[in-house]
């Protein structure tokens, strides 16, 4: 098994009055990771994700349009300096779309390591001329090929 990891580091504006990760916070902290783990850097800037290949410069022929996100929440999470953990996989990579999974831990050497979150972001190519789905790009999907597992499994579903 194996996952992109990518560090994220919180904002004191992330919290609510019960000083924990406000839940909507929580969709700009996946925002983040998912930008880190599939957009190209600009030139001259190390991305260190070897996942990240898309161009969304201005201008780029292919757009990622978030179709679905479901989130999980299973602990609450406090106020940490260092960067959450947050590793990513594709949970399915289709005609159009792929599945980006998330499990968001506690900082690296943090112990005990904590799972806080489980989420997944469906994930739709479009074609900026036409805005219609258009096929995951080739360098895409070969990117996030070694990182393909099962999807996340949620476990309060009803």
């Amino acid at each position: 098994m194996t996952r992109v990891h990518v560090q994220i580091p919180l904002r004191w504006s992330d919290f609510d009055a019960y000083a924990h990760v406000n839940n909507a916070e929580m969709l700009r902290l996946l925002e983040e990771a998912r930008i880190q783990a599939m957009w190209r850097p600009d030139e001259g800037v190390d991305g260190g994700v070897p996942t990240a290949v898309m161009d969304v410069r201005p201008g780029a022929d292919t757009l990622a349009l978030i179709a679905r996100q479901e989130i999980e929440y299973l602990a609450p999470i406090p106020y940490m300096r260092a960067p959450l953990d947050i590793e990513m996989w594709a949970g399915n990579i289709g005609g159009a779309s792929l599945d980006v999974c998330y499990e968001i831990f506690t900082p690296i050497g943090v112990e005990p390591r904590v799972l806080f979150t489980r989420a997944a972001t469906t994930v739709v190519m479009v074609s900026a001329e036409t805005n219609r789905p258009t096929r995951v790009p080739a360098e895409l999907r070969e990117a996030w090929q070694p990182y393909t597992e099962e999807p996340v499994a949620f476990t309060k579903r009803r």
